[in-house]
């Protein structure tokens, strides 16, 4: 395949998504290519059928809050439904000896919203806008050419067939660390740009969320919110993951082991997530319907070995100066990463997709 464009959009995460359908709107020629066999990047919604009901669970990213309007406005748009994070209930603690207490504060995500049908349907109502013509899936970029007034791209694809499209500009919406992992740019970014890019942290990138699956809210019934907070582990933080009506229900946990440590022996880890479930809302958790383990750190498209050691806090995002006019303007950053205000959240891909579109059509 060899195709021109205007604007060549790269990862089809929601930043790429967005900013494809804005550019559709505004009938701009564009194509965007992910290179992953779907949409998403790291919005990944799994569902699993139990007694008639389709349950929905995110192993990515969660959660949106009041006050992010932007994906307020798109949900709206969507015509899909936000629900209150489930919060009823008492805390979980468990201490440094595996001593499991009640009561000890409050529900962490309290007031924070999730999607009705999982975060996946923003993903699948976004694509529906888009015209098929405009976008391939399962091409994976790895090389970028600038010449004097055009940028030439080398994508290949599951066959490892290379096909190649030119542009007159391209937007980056994928972590600046797996695009200066995974691209090869001719002529070579200046030093000062290829450190900025491995200087961003790719958010989530090290992290690994396990989500254990039942029939029935055993934890609700007994006066518990699902949150807990563990200092023994494997998880570290716990939450009531079942969807806004019906079930199956769930609980799912982010993973406090490192990523060298895990990824050694995943069926251990599988099982001391179940066994400390069990410390922390009875014998009911021992033997869940399904447990999904997402380490996003073994998601090449997504993390690098940058990415393994964990954050502490959230990171100052925000585009760096040394980023900023690369290869006369024409190569342009829009993933979370670069949002000033938002980076991170979904709501930051949101913000990054709109700066983007300023760029690109100035008024």
């Amino acid at each position: 395949m060899r195709m021109n464009t205007d604007v060549l959009i790269v990862g089809g995460g929601l930043s790429g998504l967005a900013l494809a359908c804005q550019l559709q709107t505004a009938q701009v020629d564009y194509h965007l290519v992910e290179a992953r066999p779907w949409f998403g990047g790291r919005i990944d919604t799994k569902y699993v059928e139990a007694g008639g009901q389709k349950g929905y669970f995110d192993t990515g990213p969660t959660w949106f809050w009041p006050g992010q309007l932007r994906i307020e406005k798109l949900i709206r748009a969507l015509d899909l439904t936000p629900f209150l994070q489930y919060a009823d209930g008492e805390l979980t603690f468990e201490d440094e000896q595996g001593q499991v207490m009640r009561g000890r504060g409050y529900a962490s995500m309290a007031g924070s919203y999730r999607l009705e049908g999982g975060l996946s349907a923003l993903v699948d109502g976004l694509k529906q806008q888009l015209k098929a013509a405009h976008y391939s899936l399962g091409l994976r970029v790895t090389a970028l050419q600038q010449s004097a007034d055009k940028i030439t791209t080398t994508c290949i694809d599951a066959d490892q067939k290379e096909h190649s499209i030119i542009c007159n500009r391209l937007v980056l919406a994928l972590p600046p660390r797996v695009a200066i992992e995974r691209i090869q740019f001719s002529p070579a970014l200046p030093p000062s740009a290829k450190e900025a890019m491995e200087g961003i942290p790719t958010w989530m990138a090290g992290q690994a969320k396990a989500i254990a699956i039942y029939e029935r809210p055993f934890w609700r019934e007994a006066g518990l919110s699902g949150d807990a907070m563990s200092r023994t582990g494997p998880m570290v933080e716990i939450h009531d993951a079942s969807p806004a009506r019906g079930g199956p229900f769930a609980l799912f946990g982010f993973v406090g082991v490192p990523v060298a440590v895990r990824q050694q022996n995943s069926e251990a880890l599988r099982q001391a997530a179940v066994h400390q479930l069990e410390r922390l809302f009875g014998p009911d958790a021992l033997n869940p319907m399904e447990l999904i383990v997402q380490d996003w750190a073994c998601e090449p498209e997504t993390a690098t070995p940058l990415d393994y050691a964990p954050h502490y806090n959230h990171p100052a995002y925000g585009l760096p100066h040394a980023l900023a006019n690369l290869w006369q303007g024409r190569l342009i950053f829009g993933s979370t990463e670069v949002a000033p205000n938002f980076g991170g959240y979904l709501e930051g891909a949101l913000e990054a997709s709109e700066i983007v579109l300023k760029i690109l059509l100035p008024s």
